[in-house]
């Protein structure tokens, strides 16, 4: 049984279709990801299997699951984090404090007026399992605003593993980085995949980003699927080279 099933999900705004029967199946410890032209839909469609608004027609299912109508909180207790394309963190506060809100979370403590002493050590031992899986040991008590924007991403995406998901939507995580930023979040993507053993679907840009990382491959064009295949596949893809560079067939 698929992780994540998509099925013809639609979403108008007025007469505009941003997504348009797209379908979609995410198996346990896949790594997917999702790539088009600007405008293409790929983040209304994020939105969509995160909650954040239901599709105008379609189903969305995760673990066997109808989850339609859930709201975005009842996705993420439900095993479900995502990232967005601007990095969500609390930029007044450090890096342990900003993973320290989301593993009280997980833990059902965070509405708790104190906490006991094991309750606590818990909460510092899986802090270090974090910053030290996210390569944040040595910036853990600087404020976020204050590091460079990669570690910033690094952190969005720690903030999101402390949710303990089962599968991890990453929107256009290398944005506006350096080579050497994109690198090390490749990297951290990789080894969350095989460590964690994480289902993941990411949109991103940066191909070198996309083939190195996915199993399969699904491009959207003016919101509808143009193709989907293995990152071979893609790359051979006459409609997708002429949707890239502009071309018409």
């Amino acid at each position: 049984m698929s992780l994540l099933e998509v099925r013809d999900v639609t979403r108008c705004f007025g007469s505009l279709r941003a997504v348009d029967g797209v379908s979609l199946n995410v198996e346990p410890g896949e790594l997917r990801a999702v790539i088009g032209p600007n405008g293409a839909g790929k983040t209304t469609f994020f939105n969509l299997i995160s909650g954040f608004f239901p599709p105008t027609s379609g189903t969305i299912s995760f673990d066997g699951q109808d989850i339609t109508a859930w709201p975005a909180h009842r996705r993420v207790a439900g095993g479900m984090a995502r990232t967005f394309q601007i990095t969500e963190i609390f930029p007044e506060l450090s890096v342990r404090e900003n993973l320290r809100i989301p593993i009280e979370v997980a833990s059902g403590l965070r509405k708790r007026p104190w906490l006991s002493a094991e309750q606590d050590a818990k909460i510092r031992q899986r802090l270090d399992e974090l910053l030290r899986m996210g390569g944040l040991g040595d910036k853990a008590d600087r404020l976020v605003s204050e590091l460079p924007h990669g570690d910033q991403r690094a952190t969005e995406i720690m903030m999101s593993i402390a949710l303990r998901p089962r599968l991890l939507l990453l929107d256009e995580p290398t944005a506006g980085m350096g080579d050497q930023e994109t690198y090390d979040i490749t990297r951290l993507i990789r080894r969350l995949h095989r460590d964690e053993k994480l289902s993941i679907v990411l949109i991103e840009h940066d191909m070198r980003v996309i083939f190195h990382l996915a199993d399969r491959i699904m491009v959207l064009a003016e919101g509808s699927v143009l193709a989907e295949g293995t990152a071979d596949e893609i790359a051979k893809d006459e409609r997708v080279q002429a949707a890239y560079l502009g071309k018409t067939q």
